[in-house]
């Protein structure tokens, strides 16, 4: 028995005692606790005190309880599947996305009209406000089970000067990106990323274990004009994705000299 003698709450206490054996690799990442009657013999504390730590390391995120199975040691290994962000051209000079093959949509694609937010305005380069088309996709990776949300935010103004983007605002990204080609623009992108913690809906959409943030990664497609032409947001736990990017060296402009 290993008796707390620590100042703190006693609860904070055990936690610490416990996080210290994680660490240590005396409880291995994937591995199942002691249970409770067990940590209470080991620390010599109450069943609430234990409950309370447990609360305590699960709120940090060091382990995963599951109902009716017993509280886990999270995982320290790679994400699950790793996303590249880059857009390629096929022969036939269509869009290409590296995981384009990977998603799966786990159902219906929800399409509607909405406005501009504050973040999204931005973005886009619009007052708040601004109409929109959305649609809402929930995809899954065969492989892994990984879950994302994704979303296509297109201006009205976009969609009355391409009509088909208006008909159909759920085609697939790089289907949307060869409709804007088709209209005349040469399209670049900016993307930014950024993690929080989920919403309640995001986290019961995602499956998230609990005190998980998610990645929340957002693309804007720009047209010939650098216009703000598409914004897209993918959502997706950052235990189980991490991001690729390829980086190239822009070429800088060059300087003339005065005789």
């Amino acid at each position: 028995m290993s008796e707390i003698q620590r100042p703190g709450a006693l609860y904070q206490q055990v936690a610490a005692a416990i996080r210290e054996a994680i660490l240590s690799g005396e409880f291995a990442p994937e591995s199942m606790l002691p249970s409770e009657a067990q940590l209470m013999t080991r620390y010599g504390v109450s069943r609430p005190t234990v409950r309370n730590a447990i609360a305590a390391l699960r709120a940090e995120g060091l382990i995963d309880v599951r109902h009716g199975k017993g509280s886990f040691v999270r995982s320290d290994g790679q994400p699950a599947l790793t996303l590249e962000r880059r857009i390629s051209h096929s022969s036939e000079g269509k869009f290409v996305m590296p995981n384009g093959d990977t998603w799966q949509e786990a159902e219906k694609p929800s399409t509607y009209r909405t406005h501009t937010t504050k973040d999204t305005g931005r973005l886009l380069q619009l007052d708040q406000e601004e109409a929109l088309f959305g649609c809402d996709r929930l995809l899954t990776d065969p492989g892994t089970g990984t879950r994302a949300m994704h979303r296509t935010l297109i201006p009205f103004e976009v969609a009355e000067a391409v009509p088909l983007l208006g008909k159909e605002p759920c085609k697939p990204p790089a289907a949307i990106y060869w409709v804007l080609t088709q209209a005349g623009h040469k399209l670049t992108w900016s993307e930014t990323v950024r993690a929080h913690m989920p919403l309640p809906d995001e986290r019961s959409t995602l499956q998230l274990p609990d005190a998980t943030p998610i990645l929340h990664v957002t693309r804007t497609a720009h047209g010939t004009d650098d216009r703000p032409l598409l914004l897209e947001e993918l959502r997706v736990g950052a235990d189980r994705a991490e991001l690729a990017y390829r980086i190239t060296a822009d070429k800088q402009p060059t300087r003339r000299t005065r005789t």
